[in-house]
């Protein structure tokens, strides 16, 4: 048995406030023989959300085991724009190293020192691996080794050296082809534009979660060449903070369209969000198109938190510009550690053990799941009913969806009972759409797609759905006639929903269900069983699944 490896991703925001500003969404990983061992997010611990102090808790964790360390371990620091050292809140654990001036396309050696409960202390074999390339090993722990010939690529707001990263894997050996910010632009269109903070009616700070509403928004609009053209001309109105009347005036100058505010509700407005992620798509796909054609890379592996971009992913898949793309379910800051601790893994030579989602195990005792078919008898009646019935099953998942261990379950087929979840019970925007979550079979189906993408299993892509089925999925499509399909392909993948969606297939003739995140707006998804009643309780679900047992509250 090899040494234990320990990842963090806890690099200390340059200002502190009651949210994240630069960084975010902090992480720790320990891993083992190519096996990770706990994973935590910070924010399921901390209850904050996208919280980034990591430096506050961590000798908390540490000291009641939450995080259960050997005596011997390595560590990963993974780093960022904003600096390369971690310290505790009271020095025990600490990792210091010089700034890299370019991006090494290798792990680098720093001091690391670790105390343990005020004893002496140990010097650490100790190592700094950049933001970009722990995005991109993230990949390993959920699809194994890198294919030959295959292009590496991160895209985010913000890495080391650059927002956008790319890497040749061949013979066995990864070349650095380029690092940069000329990218730049096109994220900040979703997490640093005032024009989007208006549509979204955000404040400043929650540039975390404006990116998801935005994409969603922006299927209402339609794309209007005149429009861009002069979106372009004055910068996507991205300095107009404290000043919406700048944008207000532009419009009515240019398209003699008065509009008393920037609602949502407005077409010109929607079309002005559909510009936002048209921009984008182009731009990382023909960022990609050159790539391949200059490396002739066959397989494609991509990760940053733009990555979470379903659309644009649909688009890169359905080019066939590459035979194959791969996409981490923590493709964004949260799994940083994730990926640090795979990336020295892999240098030790040890082979990456394939991993479901669900990681996020700290104070969860295992629980074997059982088949009880009156079970799940019991929530289908349930569920045909109306009800929304909340799941709290085993270890949660990793990164920021739900993929049916935290989640809230409804039928996909109601408009009405869809509304109510997303407006209603989690006091959601109305643009924003749920996700269904269903079958190999059914996902063939709705789709008429002989062969479902395994991205789809992470709901990282969106599917056309066929218009004479769209009654029975209503409840579950965009505006645009495409949904965030969840696909179960096989029973491994989560066996209580893959057996709960046969049982409602078989018996019911139900081919899906919306399934969303178990969590009260603007909150953390939940990790334990106390926080689900809690949760279950304020937003008035009548029923939770607790490892299989149901509670009726």
């Amino acid at each position: 048995m090899s040494k234990a490896t320990l990842a963090i991703y806890g690099i200390c925001d340059r200002i502190a406030s009651n949210y994240p500003f630069h960084a975010h969404d902090h992480n720790i990983c320990l891993m083992q023989d190519g096996k990770i061992l706990n994973y935590m997010q910070l924010e399921r611990y901390s209850r904050r959300k996208n919280d980034n102090r990591l430096h506050e808790f961590i000798e908390e964790i540490i000291d009641n085991k939450v995080i259960d360390l050997p005596k011997e371990f390595d560590m990963v620091n993974v780093n960022s724009f904003i600096g390369n050292c971690f310290i505790s809140k009271n020095g025990r654990l600490r990792f210091e190293c010089s700034v890299p001036d370019e991006l090494y396309v290798d792990l680098l050696p720093g001091y690391g020192y670790f105390q343990n409960n005020r004893k002496e202390g140990i010097n650490l074999n100790s190592y700094l691996l950049n933001h970009e390339l722990a995005h991109i090993a993230t990949c390993l722990p959920f699809f194994g080794e890198f294919k030959e010939n295959s292009l590496l690529v991160h895209f985010d707001g913000g890495a080391s050296l650059g927002n956008f990263s790319a890497f040749l894997y061949k013979n066995k050996q990864m070349q650095r082809i380029e690092n940069h910010w000329e990218l730049s632009e096109y994220s900040k269109l979703f997490n640093d534009n005032a024009l989007a903070f208006y549509m979204m009616q955000a404040k400043e700070y929650e540039h975390c979660s404006v990116p998801g509403k935005l994409m969603g928004f922006a299927s209402f609009g339609q794309f209007n060449e005149e429009i861009a053209i002069w979106m372009k001309e004055n910068n996507f109105f991205k300095n107009i903070w404290g000043h919406p009347d700048l944008f207000l005036k532009s419009v009515a100058k240019n398209f003699n369209i008065f509009l008393d505010g920037i609602y949502s509700e407005n077409s010109f407005v929607q079309n002005c969000a559909a510009i936002f992620q048209s921009e984008f798509e182009s731009a990382i796909f023909n960022k990609l198109l050159n790539l391949q054609r200059k490396t002739k890379a066959e397989y494609l592996y991509y990760s940053g938190g733009c990555a979470l971009n379903i659309s644009a992913n649909t688009k890169i898949i359905n080019s066939g510009i590459f035979k194959d793309v791969y996409i981490p379910p923590c493709c964004n800051d949260s799994g940083l550690s994730i990926g640090g601790a795979a990336f020295l893994e892999w240098k030790k030579n040890q082979e990456i053990q394939k991993h479901l989602p669900y990681l996020n195990n700290f104070s969860l005792g295992k629980t074997p799941y059982v088949r009880n078919l009156e079970l799940l008898n019991e929530v289908a009646k349930i569920l045909i009913k109306g009800n929304i019935i909340g799941v709290c099953n085993g270890y949660a998942e990793c990164g920021p969806r739900a993929l049916g261990n935290r989640s809230l379950l409804a039928l996909a087929d109601d408009k009405e009972l869809s509304a109510k979840l997303s407006m209603y019970v989690k006091k959601r925007e109305w643009f924003r759409p749920l996700a269904p979550v269903m079958l190999e079979k059914n996902a063939k189906y709705f789709t008429e797609n002989n062969d479902m993408h395994h991205l789809s299993k992470y709901m990282l892509l969106d599917f056309k759905i066929n218009k004479n089925k769209t009654e029975e999925l209503q409840g579950a499509i965009h505006i645009n006639g495409t949904s965030r399909i969840q696909t179960i392909f096989e029973e491994k993948d989560n066996e209580f929903l893959f057996d709960l969606l046969s049982i409602l297939h078989e018996n019911y003739g139900i081919k899906a269900l919306i399934n969303t995140s178990f969590n009260i707006g603007g909150e953390p998804i939940v990790q334990n069983e106390f926080q689900a009643i809690e949760a279950a309780k304020k937003l008035k679900i009548e029923h939770i699944i607790l490892d299989s047992k149901l509670l009726n509250l």
